[in-house]
């Protein structure tokens, strides 16, 4: 059987105050060429397909564009709900649309119906699991006991899957959005440091889950022959400066017959995507930036003058309306920086090491030590780790 995995879609993004809507239609239809081309059974979609909870009228319409035009393929289409949707949103009318073979992600209720799909090689049943938090987890659970052992996400994950009912001898597939631990992490995710990791294994079992959540495509999960189980396929667009050099693209999965193992046959290949306009970033003084020279040599190596181009300006003085002046040439800038001297020495460093494989307590205690002077003693840890445990849980 052969999937489509996609993720990440933030319809209605803007980045520096850019709409990315034309970018979006764009590359929707790049989608959708690919489905009418390769003609999977299924388009999985695995989260974060608006940007925002509560999405603009341009954004509903443009993934509504797209939902009818993907219906009259015939492919079923599975849409999760991530950590920027509002699940309850995004589940109105799911059950009108199940009929056109568009599947959306109920809110989190702690029971699962897989929709089963068949081929020649029998029944694969496909779960939705849409971003939960352990709270969530917890709050549909009988027991304390139960209860008790939901600490983290990792345990929260496991207790979810638990409530799935796998059929024997079925194929079985799971849509989630979570961080799964080792995963490499772009500038435009929602960052908590450690603290919202999920630990791969807890999707033993199945023969292929489909990753929302990171925005570069990666494996994360292979089996006991080296083969992808476990997969983020990174987002279609690039939203930052940091996924400049990502190459986007769509995954396509083929599942074959179950194998000794238990789990089926696997293969795993991507298709490229081409945007509208490319990430970039350029940088030298502004007489360097503004030249012919300069600008011919980028058209010569195949580069586009309206790309989305992040310029850092390596003057020592402040050029008088840079922005104004650089947007005359590169119509998309999307962000001034200046990478000199003075703003070497005005950069404060907070602790060692990437601050996304930190937690929060931990970017706390550094802040707090480099305003104080001093360490947190132990009430005013405990007061803040409090607290930062009761904030997260409510969000």
């Amino acid at each position: 059987m052969k999937l489509i995995h996609t993720a990440d879609l933030h319809i209605g993004k803007s980045v520096c105050e850019h709409s990315m809507l034309d970018e979006q239609r764009h590359i929707l239809a790049e989608i959708l060429k690919a489905v009418e081309t390769e003609k999977p059974e299924a388009l999985l979609v695995a989260g974060d397909v608006y940007d925002k909870s509560v999405p603009s009228a341009d954004a509903v319409a443009v993934l509504d564009d797209f939902l009818v035009k993907l219906s009259k393929t015939g492919t079923k289409v599975f849409v999760l709900s991530g950590n920027h949707d509002s699940a309850e949103r995004l589940a109105f009318g799911s059950r009108l649309m199940n009929d056109r073979g568009v599947y959306m992600s109920q809110v989190y209720s702690g029971s699962f119906a897989p929709v089963t799909l068949k081929d020649g090689s029998g029944e694969v049943d496909v779960w939705l699991l849409p971003f939960v938090r352990p709270a969530a987890v917890r709050a549909y659970l009988k027991s304390d006991e139960e209860r008790d052992e939901v600490v983290d996400y990792t345990s929260a994950m496991r207790m979810a899957i638990a409530q799935m009912n796998f059929t024997p001898g079925r194929r079985n597939v799971l849509l989630a959005h979570q961080f799964v631990t080792g995963a490499e992490r772009s500038d435009s995710e929602e960052n908590v440091g450690g603290l919202d990791n999920v630990d791969a294994s807890v999707f033993e079992g199945f023969d292929y889950v489909a990753l929302g959540h990171i925005h570069k495509p990666q494996n994360v999960a292979l089996d006991a022959a080296g083969m992808p189980r476990v997969r983020y396929s990174g987002t279609p667009l690039k939203y930052s400066l940091s996924e400049k050099d990502h190459k986007k693209s769509l995954t396509v999965i083929e599942l074959g017959v179950k194998a000794d193992t238990g789990l089926s046959e696997i293969a795993v290949r991507e298709i490229p995507l081409t945007p509208m306009h490319d990430v970039r970033e350029i940088r030298g003084t502004f007489a360097e930036l503004v030249s012919p020279d300069f600008q011919r040599k980028q058209l010569a190596d195949g580069l586009k003058l309206d790309d989305y181009i992040y310029v850092k300006l390596t003057d020592e003085n402040d050029v008088p309306d840079a922005a104004l002046k650089l947007r005359g040439i590169y119509p998309n800038l999307m962000m001034l920086d200046y990478d000199n001297e003075r703003t070497r020495n005005q950069k404060i460093t907070v602790g060692e090491g990437k601050v996304e494989q930190k937690t929060p307590m931990e970017l706390f205690s550094e802040f707090f030590t480099d305003m104080t002077k001093r360490e947190m003693n132990e009430e005013e840890y405990e007061f803040v780790r409090d607290m930062i445990d009761g904030i997260w849980e409510a969000k």
